[in-house]
């Protein structure tokens, strides 16, 4: 029997990515030479290969998938798990024809299985992860939500750096913020990808249409979350879902 591509460590050189020989390291990355680097600095450093398109784009624009112990494709949205990491780019039609065309079978050199409803999950996990990060700026005292709390946030002594809008709240009212943060020099990141009921569920609050973070490690990973996001739910009408994905 031939060896298996998923091994971790197989061999005592091999690093664990599939593409870690594609990967390139940035020379600006930000403190690469001054102490650890946060999660979001660390996946600019690097760039991988999309195995639906061929191209090499930043890691943070990708979703890394493994390859479990069934052989089947596990979605690994924090690029933390261990095995070989097989990419694709953040988008529903790609990740679609990644399965169409047998791409994920054909970069783990074997067997795998795909299940039917995994670019949904994706969604789901990206959501999520941006509801955990919410959740935990409101814990650390770095969120504000409610218009009103937003605007007096503005004119804090740590202005945020992203404002969070419900996606299907009035333009109105984002028009008022983006335009009071312009007025005030500042600039910020503006992520309207959540719904009204996610944001609520995430900040345990009703009727959530209004919020802002903070600059941190959590502001800038939801700015990069929510443009992953965004490649899901821009989903083009009649998709099919993916489907089981075997290997002859």
């Amino acid at each position: 029997m031939g060896e298996r591509t998923d091994d971790v460590g197989s061999r005592s050189g091999e690093r664990s990515d599939v593409d870690a020989s594609r990967s390139r390291e940035r020379t600006d990355d930000v403190g690469s030479c001054s102490g650890e680097r946060s999660d979001v600095d660390a996946s600019r450093s690097r760039e991988r290969r999309c195995i639906a398109t061929g191209e090499v784009r930043p890691q943070e624009e990708l979703v890394r998938f493994v390859v479990g112990p069934e052989r089947e494709i596990v979605a690994d949205i924090a690029a933390k798990l261990p095995g070989r990491g097989i990419w694709v780019s953040a988008d529903a039609a790609l990740l679609q024809r990644a399965v169409a065309c047998r791409d994920f079978a054909k970069a783990a050199k074997s067997d795998v299985v795909v299940a039917a409803d995994l670019v949904a999950r994706v969604e789901r996990l990206l959501a999520g992860r941006m509801q955990s990060d919410l959740g935990l700026a409101r814990r650390a005292g770095q969120l504000a939500q409610g218009f009103d709390n937003v605007l007096r946030a503005l004119d804090g002594k740590a202005p945020p750096a992203v404002l969070v809008e419900a996606s299907e709240g009035a333009a109105d009212g984002r028009k008022k913020l983006a335009s009071a943060a312009a007025s005030r020099g500042l600039q910020v990141e503006i992520i309207d990808c959540l719904t009204g009921a996610e944001l609520s569920l995430a900040l345990g609050r009703e009727n959530v249409v209004h919020a802002a973070v903070q600059p941190g490690p959590l502001a800038q990973r939801l700015i990069l979350d929510c443009a992953r996001l965004k490649g899901f739910r821009a989903r083009p009408s009649g998709s099919n879902p993916a489907r089981n994905e075997r290997n002859a």
